[in-house]
């Protein structure tokens, strides 16, 4: 027999770890070739100490090396938590294990409490990193098997292998798109990867999802946070609409949240969906009510006193659902269909230059070129600006020189007009062969007239069809929420309107307007 083993490493705010904690499953599991029977010595309080040694297949998350984990803990019943508290206190590098003789172990937050009634209560001990692992054998970083039991995660559990079976088989296949991009900056951003369901349960992983509320792109920004954490949202480039760098700018938010509320990453969800101070001012509110309650345990505690709005309440019961249907969509009767993973080249573009261009310099198509480059609206660089396009993955070599050799009208975005007296957005349109919309969509601060017609005199772009070819038809970016109701003549139009004009549509079940 092998065991897969699940862990959590308790420590406490700024110092050392103190303490690692089981909530374990045994696996069984074909031996390695060399297994050999584990050493077991008697040690006191019931505890069985067993070297490393022996043949263990570590989670996906135990970061620290073997030869670190000189010793495993296996607790023979659950009031050993005591005694686990004073053994751990004198190796914080133990590994713990659950006997196959005891159903249930204390929770991670019971463990909490007794190591903080050990060790001290100066500051609560909070979970830094926690992996459970199911009987099949999926695995988790973030705490799902306390809370799967709770009605409302097991509704959205039933929401999601049920009425939305479909688009949730969508989501993961997505996943298997983004998965990998969005994992790896979560790990590098100290986050649980299981943190990339909240990009799920957000937009359905998909990098074009608006809400209503004008939140846009897989990880559903408004304008001015996505802008807060260092993304960049103007006429011409929209980053939250860029499955990496809105993925980066959502890491940057969580990990600060997640420090601001004492390391609990559900707390920190619900201020990603909420806003960071109606959660700290929810924790204030009811401090009485939280008055020894650890970790993410904070978080339903604050949720049962329905301070926070029912969609804030129903935000992590998703995320947890989520991630327990989408680590064993077979127990659920959900198919998942894989796509080729997001991976691509970069090359050095000017400015004005259309992705078409690019395409043709490194013998990408068009669409390859949208789906990589979503961050740019217009279906070109900005003028003046130079940066980095994406092509697909081993096509970049000698692009500089491939570029050059392209026709200078095939190189152009479009070119500079200056508006005649009596001309209109229209006419010019007209002209040059496309849409008023479409030449609109690069000319967002024209003068016109009281007849309609353009002040004379101005510098009007105008894109080749080329470029147009590969531009976004969406609203402003910049815009922070859609009117509630607008007059077109003597008709009202509603919000449902309002957002099918602009191509908002519904991305997940009822989800929160936080960041929004």
């Amino acid at each position: 027999m092998r065991l897969r083993l699940s862990w959590v490493r308790m420590v406490r705010p700024g110092s050392a770890a103190i303490a690692a904690a089981l909530v374990a499953s045994c696996v069984p599991m074909w031996p390695g070739r060399n297994a050999k029977p584990v050493p077991v010595v008697t040690a006191p309080a019931g505890l069985v100490m067993a070297p490393t040694a022996a043949p263990v297949a570590a989670t996906a998350a135990a970061t620290t090396p073997r030869a670190a984990l000189p010793t495993a803990v296996t607790i023979s019943a659950p009031a050993d938590s005591i005694a686990l508290a004073h053994a751990l206190s004198r190796d914080s590098t133990a590994r713990v294990v659950r006997s196959d003789s005891v159903p249930l172990l204390p929770s991670p937050t019971d463990i909490a409490k007794e190591a903080s009634r050990v060790f001290g209560s100066g500051k609560p001990l909070v979970a830094d990193t926690m992996v459970a692992v199911a009987a099949g054998g999926a695995v988790w970083d973030i705490d799902v098997k306390s809370y799967e039991t709770r009605s409302r995660v097991a509704y959205f559990v039933q929401i999601f292998s049920g009425r939305a079976r479909g688009e949730f088989e969508r989501s993961l296949q997505r996943q298997t798109r983004y998965g990998a991009l969005i994992s790896q900056r979560l790990r590098d951003g100290g986050l649980p990867e299981d943190m990339t369901y909240l990009a799920l349960i957000e937009s359905w992983y998909n990098p074009h999802a608006y809400s209503k509320a004008a939140a846009v792109g897989m990880w559903q920004f408004m304008a001015g946070t996505a802008r807060g954490v260092g993304l960049r949202v103007d006429w011409w480039v929209d980053d939250r609409r860029d499955p990496v760098r809105s993925t980066e700018g959502a890491v940057r938010l969580l990990k600060g949240l997640r420090n601001q509320f004492g390391g609990s990453v559900y707390l920190a969800a619900a201020a990603y969906d909420a806003g960071d101070g109606r959660v700290s001012r929810g924790l204030a509110r009811y401090a009485g009510d939280l008055n020894g309650v650890l970790g993410d345990d904070r978080y339903f505690t604050l949720a049962d006193t329905k301070y926070l709005r029912q969609e804030t309440r129903d935000y992590v019961p998703k995320l947890i659902a989520a991630a327990l249907v989408g680590k064993e969509p077979a127990r659920y009767n959900v198919h998942v269909d894989s796509l080729a993973p997001f991976v691509y080249d970069s090359v050095w573009v000017p400015g004005a230059a259309p992705l078409a261009a690019v395409g043709n310099a490194t013998g990408n198509s068009l669409a390859a070129m949208k789906e990589f480059n979503t961050r740019l609206l217009r279906g070109m660089t900005p003028p003046g600006d130079s940066m980095w396009v994406r092509v697909t993955a081993g096509t970049a070599a000698k692009f500089a020189e491939k570029f050059s050799a392209l026709e200078p009208d095939e190189r152009a975005g479009g070119m500079r007009v200056e508006s005649k007296k009596g001309e209109s957005m229209s006419s010019i349109a007209r002209k040059h062969g496309i849409s008023t919309t479409q030449l609109a969509w690069y000319n967002p601060k024209v003068s016109r007239l009281k007849n309609g017609n353009l002040v004379a005199g101005q510098r009007i772009f105008v894109p080749t069809r080329a470029t147009v070819s590969a531009a976004l038809e969406v609203p402003n970016p910049s815009i922070e929420k859609y009117p509630r109701r607008a007059k077109v003549g003597k008709k009202h139009v509603t919000k449902k309107h309002v957002a099918k004009k602009h191509g908002t549509k519904k991305v997940a079940p009822k989800k929160g307007t936080s960041r929004k």
